[in-house]
């Protein structure tokens, strides 16, 4: 098969100085820092400068007098268990010794009130602290859409809330999950454990565009601006239509789906609308990031994977996840082949071989291959320049040699 390397000029906007945005925003807040124990959430997913992030924050919170700590904020990933969430976090840079504070784990919760479906939850470490730093990254959600989606609200809710609130978040129907976040959110802020929230937005090169520091009281009202700014960094796919796509890895530290359904355009649940698009035939995932530790939620998505992704899969810890979220179908296992080699050339010779496009996952899209039949309309679009020369598809030990 031969391909064409594609690059996506995707929008850049680095910050240029994290630390001092950081410390920047924090300032113009103009609040009253807490005195005692100051909580700062941490979550499951792979956000660009998270260490740093959270470490600047410590310490500007340390400065003005607070004694700031750690607490993972991840629902029911890794096993909804203390020592898995505080594995992910220390496995996304965020230990102990590397921040300067302690990490408070626990999967123990406090009850702060009710809504139709269900009681709502804060984790009990959060609830015995003086406040609560939300920080967490906006972005589009892959179950829903809504004016607020996957951000500060969402992080409270569900993160805070461990395994308890999200079990209230999921039993609401899935076109329903925005409004939930809307009822949700106000019993959370309404405790007054809330401080204040730092969200982040990135680029379309998966790094630190901006930093808002946000009052508790300014974060239901701001989110819903912050999401359509993030719409404006998102990367996607540069074609709507294509045969097949072969997806390099999964994993939840790309997305809580494990492959971003806004990107692939399908979210996989039953009797619920989904995406209109891209228009994807078969969707191949060929590995699972270590970093998502074995939870393999999303491989129900993938239609094709390979027998090294299978093994890597824990299956307690994505029954756990997915369990949580009633969604069943995003756990199926599709079907599994010996390895990439096998995997691309029982598809190319049932499907074909026009139209595919082979991405490293669906955070990072700034580099990507299509198949040659593919080059000429894809250099239409306006943000790809397409190499001029083509490669032949090579393997090595069953598996790609592509180098995104």
């Amino acid at each position: 098969m031969k391909l064409r390397r594609v690059h996506q000029h995707l929008i850049s906007r680095p910050l240029e100085n994290v630390d001092r945005e950081v410390r920047s925003q924090l300032d113009k807040l103009d609040l009253k820092v807490p005195r005692g124990d100051v909580a700062i959430t941490a979550g499951s997913r792979g956000i660009a400068n998270i260490a740093t992030i959270t470490k600047i924050a410590g310490e500007w919170l340390r400065d003005h007098g607070a004694r700031p700590f750690i607490i993972p904020a991840m629902g029911s990933h890794n096993g909804a268990t203390a020592e898995g969430q505080q594995r992910m976090v220390e496995s996304l840079g965020i230990s102990e010794k590397a921040m300067g504070m302690p990490i408070r784990a626990s999967m123990e919760c406090v009850k702060l009130g009710s809504v139709a479906t269900g009681d709502v939850w804060m984790d009990r470490y959060a609830y015995e602290s003086s406040g609560v730093l939300v920080l967490n990254r906006i972005k589009l959600h892959t179950c829903f859409s809504g004016s607020i989606q996957s951000g500060l609200v969402k992080m409270m809710v569900v993160g805070m809330g461990k395994i308890r609130s999200a079990e209230t978040f999921h039993s609401a129907p899935t076109d329903k999950m925005r409004d939930m976040l809307l009822e949700m959110g106000p019993v959370i802020l309404n405790s007054g454990k809330v401080w204040a929230g730092l969200a982040i937005l990135e680029d379309g090169f998966d790094q630190t565009a901006e930093i808002h520091a946000l009052s508790a009281d300014q974060i239901l009202a701001a989110e819903p601006s912050l999401v359509e700014k993030h719409r404006s960094y998102f990367p996607g796919l540069p074609v709507d239509d294509l045969n097949v796509l072969i997806v390099n890895e999964i994993g939840k530290t790309f997305s809580g789906t494990g492959m971003d359904t806004n990107v692939i355009g399908y979210r996989g649940v039953k009797g619920h609308e989904d995406l209109e698009k891209p228009n994807i035939r078969i969707i191949a995932a060929l590995d699972l990031t270590a970093k998502s530790e074995g939870n393999a939620l999303g491989i129900g998505l993938a239609d094709f994977c390979t027998r090294r992704l299978r093994d890597a899969i824990n299956e307690e810890k994505t029954f756990i996840n997915c369990y949580t979220t009633g969604d069943m179908q995003r756990m199926r296992i599709p079907a599994t082949l010996a390895d990439d080699a096998e995997v691309i050339a029982k598809i190319a010779e049932r499907y074909g071989e026009q139209r595919w496009m082979f991405i490293p996952n669906t955070l990072h899209l700034g580099n990507i291959y299509v198949s040659e039949d593919l080059a000429e309309e894809v250099a239409s679009n306006p943000i790809c320049k397409v190499d001029g020369e083509s490669l032949e598809l090579t393997f090595k030990d069953g598996r790609h040699q592509l180098v995104f």
